[in-house]
């Protein structure tokens, strides 16, 4: 219910009484006066969501009390009522701020037309003000991978039902542009979508975001204030980082999710809501709920629909795409006209372990749009990555052992002049041929400074070759960044 409290302001006992009887009949909470002065009194005591206004009152004319309610906060919605109404009258009073203009007598159905007009624009323009901006942002999710294909199939598939859904991944993965998605798509696409950030919010006040507060339950409530969940009447919850609420709030939030009520922080009315629930985390809660840190029952009802969204490590195949649509983006935004990345500056991206995933690459993007010049292409020292922890430059001995010296078959020369052999300064005496080719190769990396170009010239092979065994030392493990 997005109305709870409505004064209504006559002088006539009969039109009190009628619209008391007509409107707590509908379940709201009704508080009546007779002039302009109790009615102010009721105003600065108490929040309410609807006023309905009788034109001409003993102590005045209701447009007045609407010009002084027009510019307060949370002022009610007010709808005039009169017996001599008249064209130029409802213009000036829609023209003072109110809502609706009524003729004495109405009807039953003209009264339920309105409130159900006044309510569907209260919610709207309440969840305009809080995420004006929520889903300015591009929904479609890129990615030429299997892993990427089939999770847009399944948020397809899922979309369209009323199903919970658990949406889990790292850091930086984009959960929270999957939530979006099943938004977008879902028959409530049109209805409101509301986020709250578990982990942002203090212990002392997810529960009143949740679920709202009356005026008076804590110190500093000076007014009532609807919760996210009733904010998100009719449409669409997102629970962000669900694993880190409270654990004396699980308790009540899996009532909302079994029986879709709740009552506001110091209120006893259950109010009752229709939502559509999306969660995210980056925990693992099967862990939590073993180690007693999060309800069993609470992950079984969230778990409905269970989602993993990959990182971008296990996706590599779509670093370019997701790079270039980064450039493309971020040129536009900071009017810098750029022609690609250089194939080093490529080469590095796709190399890059990428921790923080995909925001860590659209932040990197950005960085490297900015410090490039115009005209030219992104270059790999723009992106501003860190070499890898074993891509130091090493220097050179006076001497090199004999017993390192290699012989380059292809050629026949000493390997001292093509490898470099200084850069196997340190190497322990007895490694395998195996580890000390690996050893060279790093080594090698590291003189370059993680060049694979360079790195490769130096050791005289291909950029393949030395791409290839880079591939091979990550899959058994043994690189070491």
């Amino acid at each position: 219910m997005a109305f709870d409290k409505i004064l209504v302001l006559d002088d006539q006992i009969i039109i009190r009484k009628s619209l008391e009887a007509q409107l707590s009949s509908r379940g709201y909470s009704v508080t009546t006066a007779k002039t302009i002065a109790e009615a102010e009194v009721l105003l600065n005591q108490d929040q309410f969501d609807m006023m309905f206004l009788d034109f001409r009152l003993p102590d005045g004319k209701g447009t007045d009390l609407l010009e002084k309610i027009a510019d307060l906060p949370n002022s009610p919605l007010t709808v005039i009522i009169t017996g001599h109404g008249t064209i130029e009258s409802a213009v000036n009073c829609i023209q003072l701020g109110a809502f609706d203009y009524v003729v004495k007598p109405w009807t039953l159905d003209q009264l339920n037309v309105i409130i159900k007009k006044a309510e569907a624009f209260s919610q709207l323009l309440k969840v305009n003000q809080y995420f004006s901006n929520q889903l300015q942002k591009n929904s479609e999710i890129l990615g030429l991978s299997s892993t990427i294909r089939h999770l847009r199939q399944l948020i397809k598939k899922v979309a369209a039902t009323e199903a919970t859904v658990l949406i889990t991944g790292e850091n930086g993965t984009g959960k929270e542009l999957v939530a979006r998605e099943l938004f977008r798509l879902s028959p409530r696409a049109k209805k409101p979508y509301i986020r709250v950030n578990c982990a942002a919010i203090s212990e002392n006040l997810i529960e009143s975001e949740f679920f709202g507060h009356e005026k008076g339950a804590f110190t500093g409530a000076a007014q009532r204030r609807e919760g996210r969940f009733e904010l998100a009447n009719n449409g669409t919850i997102l629970l962000d980082e669900i694993g880190e609420i409270h654990p004396s709030l699980q308790v009540k939030l899996l009532r909302v999710l079994q029986e879709r009520e709740f009552e506001r922080v110091g209120g006893n009315k259950s109010i009752k809501i229709n939502v559509r629930v999306i969660a995210t985390t980056n925990r693992d809660l099967q862990k939590a709920v073993e180690k007693g840190e999060f309800r069993e029952d609470l992950y079984y009802r969230l778990n409905v629909f269970p989602i993993f969204v990959p990182p971008l490590r296990e996706r590599r195949e779509d670093i370019e795409l997701l790079a270039d649509n980064f450039l493309q983006s971020h040129t536009r935004k900071h009017g810098i006209k750029l022609s690609g990345f250089s194939e080093p500056a490529m080469e590095r991206l796709l190399d890059h372990n990428w921790p923080g995933n995909v925001r860590e690459l659209e932040n990197t993007i950005e960085r490297s749009v900015i410090l490039s010049e115009s005209g030219q292409s992104v270059k790999e020292e723009a992106l501003g990555l860190m070499p890898r922890k074993n891509f130091q430059r090493v220097s050179s001995p006076k001497s090199v052992p004999k017993d390192c010296a290699l012989e380059d078959s292809s050629n026949g020369a000493n390997g001292e002049e093509d490898f470099d052999l200084a850069l196997l300064d340190d190497v322990p005496e007895f490694l395998s041929l195996d580890a000390l080719e690996k050893e060279h190769i790093f080594r090698a990396l590291g003189k370059t400074k993680g060049k694979r170009n360079q790195a490769a010239s130096l050791l005289n092979i291909s950029t393949r070759t030395l791409r290839n065994k880079l591939k091979q030392y990550r899959l058994e493990g043994a690189m070491p960044f």
